[in-house]
Order: structure tokens, then sequence, then C-alpha cells
């Protein structure tokens, strides 16, 4: 696993890697990062397709209608998420999210982040903070 933080990667690529712990259940959070409409309440953007199986479609899609297309990379059940999204401004992002039951009803959810873009890395970072804050929320609020 990756230290938390950012880092470059060299010739302007770089990866974000965010460890968050939360007090819910693999199963619970799994869905919150799994099923579009529980993805849509703290994800930067809407999840219109999902197909949850490595080389699946997803389509993304933000609140001026900008479509984003992304394929799923990796999928272990309850345990991983991955994928890429290809932006036509920004390049190709690589996204993993993590789980890891924490043996005390929680557990702990790694994000890693990698792109292309020093100019705007700290600003990622931001966000997805943000993002991670907005998840805990709508755990938080249940179903």
């Amino acid at each position: 696993m990756s230290e938390p933080g950012l880092r470059s990667l060299g010739d302007d690529r770089w990866t974000l890697t965010l460890v968050r712990a939360l007090d819910h259940p693999p199963e619970k959070v799994w869905r919150a990062i799994t099923e579009p409409r529980h993805l849509a309440r703290w994800y930067p953007m809407a999840a219109e397709h999902l197909d949850l199986r490595v080389g699946g479609a997803i389509t993304f899609r933000d609140e001026e209608g900008t479509e984003l297309p992304a394929e799923v990379t990796e999928v272990e059940p309850g345990r991983v998420f991955a994928f890429r999204e290809f932006d036509v401004e920004t390049g190709e992002h690589h996204l993993r999210l993590g789980l890891e039951a924490d043996g005390e009803g929680g557990c702990r959810l790694t994000l890693t982040h990698t792109f292309i873009g020093g100019d705007w890395a700290e600003r990622t970072e931001t966000g997805w903070l943000m993002c991670l804050d907005e998840l805990e929320r709508a755990l938080a609020e249940g179903e």
C-alpha cells in the first residue's frame, strides 16, 4: 500500500493516496462506493451507468451534462473497486478504492488517484478530502 499523501511519479504524473477510518461496516461502505444512487451522494459526478465487472463501462455525468466515460479495472467485492476515467481536458485518471475491516465493526477506506497534471494536484487533494467528508455524511444518514 502507498503511503498517504500526494507524490510526484515524474513526467508530470502524480498519485494521491488518502486513508479514512469509517465507523461503518465494509458491506455498507461497499454499497456507497459501487451503487450509482449512493455514489452520486458523494462522488464528484453522478454515475448514470455502472457495470461492476472488470472491463465494465461506467458513464459519469456532471450537473452541466458533460459525460465522462470510464472502465472498471479491478473488482474484489467488498474489498476493491478500481476504474480508469478518460477526461478530454485532463487525460486519463486511475482511481482505486480499497476497503479493509478494522475488527471493530468499521473499516478503513484507501483512495488512490493517479493522474497527470501537477498544476492542479493540490486542488485534487482538496477536492477528494471534501468528497470523503460527503461520503461520511451520507453513510451517517443511512439508506
